[in-house]
């Protein structure tokens, strides 16, 4: 590949890493705060209840999107506020916190060119991340990805409503999907649609799924931590996923639309095993109910 074609595989493959090492730092003031999307980690319904909000919100969004497209705007605007708000909460006091939620959003909102979609991008996939991997003990995180991986795979060749979920956010310029431009002279306010995009996208969900599995493996299983941060399963997640995107990408140089999570969750669950047996995590307690 020429540099400029390596260039935006390489800028989301930082995301990516970005995107889970955020993570990770969020997971302990989340902890600390009870910052939790499910009261009981260990319940196997925790998947099943993710599922179907994805399911009830894609389905919503294609059924109002092409009359109401504004109500759907402002909903997503109201979670990323949440979530942004949720973020730098963890590190700052409640006013300013506030006030930084606010400007991004707004930024968002009036100029939502690439650069600002993937900050503000970045930080909701860190903070989703984080809140369900601590969330999510590791045995309902993996039930998890296999279920995800299985839904995008049919959502995306089977269906195809995925691609046109993902064409209505993208003309909504909502940060629901990360955009490296491949040209200098790229602009996604000016962009028209994904089919002919001169830009590499993904979406945020193909980095917070995996995330998810690494925060859980770094929170809930009994291994140590390398420099008193990152378990070796939980490094292994991250590097399995990287391992996945790099396959999925020799697809997607091909300039179609593909699927992401069944690669890049079966190289996080692949590396999250082989960090178990070298870190010598017994597998029956590490999956155990």
């Amino acid at each position: 590949m020429r540099a400029s074609h390596v260039y935006p595989y390489a800028a989301m493959a930082l995301i990516i890493v970005t995107v889970q090492v955020l993570a990770l730092l969020l997971a302990t003031p989340f902890e600390a705060q009870n910052v939790k999307a499910f009261e009981n980690p260990e319940s196997a319904i925790n998947p099943l209840i993710f599922i179907l909000f994805v399911l009830a919100f894609t389905a919503f969004v294609l059924a109002v999107v092409r009359l109401k497209a504004a109500l759907v705007h402002f909903i997503i605007l109201a979670a990323v506020a949440l979530t942004l708000l949720y973020v730098f909460g963890a590190f700052l006091p409640p006013v300013p916190a506030l006030l930084l939620a606010v400007a991004l959003t707004l930024a968002l909102y009036r100029y939502p060119e690439w650069y600002v979609v993937n900050l503000v991008g970045l930080l909701v996939s860190a903070g989703a991340a984080a809140i369900f991997g601590i969330s999510l003990a590791v045995t309902p995180a993996i039930v998890l990805l296999v279920a995800l991986a299985a839904y995008d795979f049919l959502a995306v060749y089977k269906t195809k409503h995925m691609v046109s979920l993902a064409e209505s956010m993208m003309s909504m310029r909502a940060p629901v999907l990360f955009v490296i431009p491949r040209s200098r002279k790229y602009s996604l306010l000016r962009q028209g649609g994904l089919h002919g995009a001169e830009a590499h996208i993904m979406g945020l969900g193909d980095a917070v799924i995996p995330a998810i599995l690494t925060v859980s493996a770094n929170v809930f299983l009994d291994a140590s931590r390398l420099l008193g941060l990152v378990s070796l399963p939980a490094l292994l997640t991250m590097l399995g996923t990287l391992t996945g995107y790099f396959a999925l990408i020799t697809l997607a140089s091909k300039r179609r639309a593909h699927a992401g999570l069944p690669f890049l969750n079966s190289g996080a669950i692949a590396g999250f095993f082989i960090g178990c047996l070298m870190s010598g995590v017994p597998l029956p307690t590490a999956i155990s109910l």
